[in-house]
């Protein structure tokens, strides 16, 4: 009888797959992790991404232009403290 969990040429990591598996992950989000671990290693897998600076190292300036992307009203008039108060609410 042929091994029904097989996922094939596809999947790169074939033992993290089957372990993915067992803890009931689809099949489809199974293989992109295996995959994804493969490609670089499975400690990196899930770190992808940058990191934002904290609002209060801004400058006043970039502070309001970071409000009116978002549509803050009154952001002309606040102060930096402000600013950073209204950014977080938002």
């Amino acid at each position: 009888m042929p091994d029904t969990r097989d996922p094939g040429p596809s999947v790169k990591d074939k033992e993290l797959y089957e372990k993915l598996r067992d803890e009931g992950i689809s099949k489809q989000k199974s293989a992109r992790i295996a995959n994804a671990a493969a490609k670089t290693s499975r400690s990196e897998v899930g770190h992808k991404g940058g990191t934002s600076g904290d609002y209060d190292d801004w400058t006043v300036d970039q502070l309001r232009k970071r409000a009116a992307e978002i549509g803050i009203d009154g952001r002309s008039s606040m102060r930096k403290s402000e600013l950073i108060e209204a950014l977080r609410n938002s």
